[in-house]
């Protein structure tokens, strides 16, 4: 699924091209990809009708068009095909074309949902007083927002009672890391990704917060990690990431630190990929008899 990078991506695509634009229409030909809208296809598509589109924002992986003249939302959840693209109104719909908006202007573009597996979608929230559609008012702030809290993360992370890898993909301690961008983090910080949080001290876990705020940025800058041609920004264009990556697909290719075969291990029906000599496994917690 994309990460916070990826996600950022598409959010500045749909400020320069979507954002200011009022709605004259929207048309689901796929309701699956409006499941997450309970009033159902039709209802979405009328309540967006003559709409002002705001600033396109993003909270973790999590990203949203703000009805400018209204306190709803329009929720995007990308899943693990979904594209968001402005397209000009006359080019050919894309196979797997969900959603159509098109826009009360003469510019010639539209905002198309296109998505192959439909486990993405769209739907329209109310906001809390924050601005945030209500259904994501429990995720946790990203480490690239300013508002970020280094020294709660820090504390929280020590009491979450878990490994060093599964706090990082907690998305109520903080949002946005992934899969990839976890591993990545862990590498350049030489931290198994089974590391006890609570062994984890203050300065250890700021160095650790300062290795995934550099991976994301740094992924940022080249448009995020694309695997396949599935992970693109609002003009179809795939990231450069994935030819940087230092831990994430690199099963037994030579670590960039010290040489030795990278390794892989299946984690919660995923992957963990490391170095068994940069990142070594904790020691086992002897048992008291």
């Amino acid at each position: 699924m994309p990460e916070l990078p990826e996600v950022e991506v598409v959010r500045r695509g749909l400020e320069r091209w979507v954002s200011g634009r009022t709605i004259a229409e929207a048309q689901v030909l796929h309701p699956r990809s409006v499941r997450r809208h309970p009033a159902g296809a039709e209802d979405f598509a009328a309540r967006l009708k003559g709409h002002i589109v705001g600033i396109a924002r993003r909270r973790g992986k999590y990203l949203w068009l703000p009805l400018a003249d209204t306190d709803a939302s329009i929720l995007g959840h990308l899943g693990m095909s979904g594209q968001l693209l402005v397209q000009p109104e006359d080019a050919a719909d894309e196979k797997h074309l969900r959603i159509r908006i098109r826009f009360d202007d003469s510019l010639g573009t539209e905002l198309r949902f296109v998505d192959q597996r439909t486990f993405g979608g769209l739907s329209l929230h109310d906001n809390t007083p924050e601005g945030l559609p209500d259904v994501i008012a429990h995720i946790a702030r990203d480490p690239l927002d300013p508002a970020f809290d280094d020294a709660a993360f820090q504390t929280a992370l020590r009491l979450r009672r878990t490994t060093v890898k599964r706090a990082l993909l907690d998305q109520s301690l903080i949002s946005g890391v992934g899969n990839i961008y976890a591993d990545e983090a862990l590498w350049r910080a030489k931290l198994h990704y089974e590391r006890p949080t609570a062994t984890l001290t203050r300065p250890r876990s700021a160095e650790l917060l300062r290795h995934v705020r550099d991976v994301m940025n740094e992924a940022l800058a080249v448009g995020g990690t694309s695997f396949d041609s599935l992970y693109v920004n609002v003009n179809g264009e795939s990231g450069y990431f994935d030819r940087s990556l230092d831990a994430y697909g690199r099963e037994d290719e030579p670590c960039r630190r010290c040489g030795t075969p990278m390794r892989r291990r299946p984690w919660m029906n995923r992957s963990s990929y490391f170095c068994p000599r940069c990142q070594r496994p904790p020691r086992p917690t002897r048992t008291l008899s």
